[in-house]
């Protein structure tokens, strides 16, 4: 959500996590450190001021790690629009969900019995803030429309490979900024060379079809909206060169290649 993506297995290394307990929020906090982010902690007893700060949270464009399903497992809210929250949980396929207030609020709830009094129960909503220490470029935008069409089935893989595209994306766009001139979207790109750039890439030596080169400008055309990348005017020639070179990489990977030139003689 704040444009930065970072290895997994760096993440658990850094944060010290074991198979055996887990990743608490030391261990998250500290894990964060290390990529230039603050985990903060907001600890709410009521519901409604649960709710709120939530909200307010992802209203300062700040992702929210929550601790669920009696605090042994992390989501991360990226969005809320017309009461559904959208998050990321690791143990759903697809990863990107949708939950009403109700839904969630099962999830989030956190119950203990009172030290100082056994007969009581303590009711806590742990809400982890993460605030970036360093500029953030470009922010994700995830609106329900955007999360219910990555939860579909034909689309699950799409959504697996959801870092991979925007870090591809980042060398050939530039995130749009309030001085930003002489820019389009990628979708103006596309539609000025998309079947130049699908005719091209089915062309080459391989069994890839056009529609399948289609998809995956569909894809990118979909992460560069979400995050509001643009290409500049001046650039467009090398967008077209990085994006063919990059679906000719994706073709080969897939489909493989036939032989060329001789190469296998």
């Amino acid at each position: 959500m704040l444009g930065k993506f970072v290895n997994e297995k760096s993440l658990t290394k850094k944060a010290g996590t074991t198979s055996w307990a887990g990743t608490d929020e030391v261990m998250i906090a500290r894990a964060a450190r290390a990529h230039e982010c603050n985990v903060e902690l907001v600890r709410e007893t009521s519901p409604l001021h649960a709710r709120r700060e939530l909200l307010y949270t992802l209203k300062q464009g700040s992702p929210a790690l929550l601790c669920v399903d009696g605090w042994e497992h992390w989501i991360t809210v990226v969005g809320a629009e017309k009461g559904y929250f959208i998050y990321l949980d690791s143990s759903k396929a697809p990863i990107v969900c949708i939950a009403t207030w109700k839904q969630l609020k099962k999830r989030w709830l956190y119950q203990e019995f009172d030290e100082a009094d056994p007969s009581k129960k303590l009711t806590m909503y742990d809400l982890h803030p993460i605030v970036p220490r360093f500029r953030v470029r470009t922010k994700a935008r995830f609106s329900l429309e955007r999360a219910r069409f990555l939860r579909r089935h034909e689309n699950h893989i799409f959504a697996m490979h959801w870092d991979e595209y925007f870090e591809d994306l980042m060398k050939i766009c530039a995130p749009r900024t309030p001085l930003s001139t002489q820019i389009f979207p990628m979708g103006e790109l596309l539609r000025r060379h998309g079947e130049m750039i699908k005719s091209q890439v089915a062309y080459w030596h391989g069994a890839v079809k056009r529609e399948q080169v289609g998809k995956i400008l569909r894809n990118m055309k979909f992460v560069a909206d979400t995050y509001d990348l643009v290409v500049r005017k001046g650039d467009e020639k090398h967008a077209i060169a990085a994006l063919t070179a990059n679906l000719a990489l994706w073709a080969a990977s897939k489909y493989g290649v036939d032989d060329v030139y001789g190469s296998n003689k």
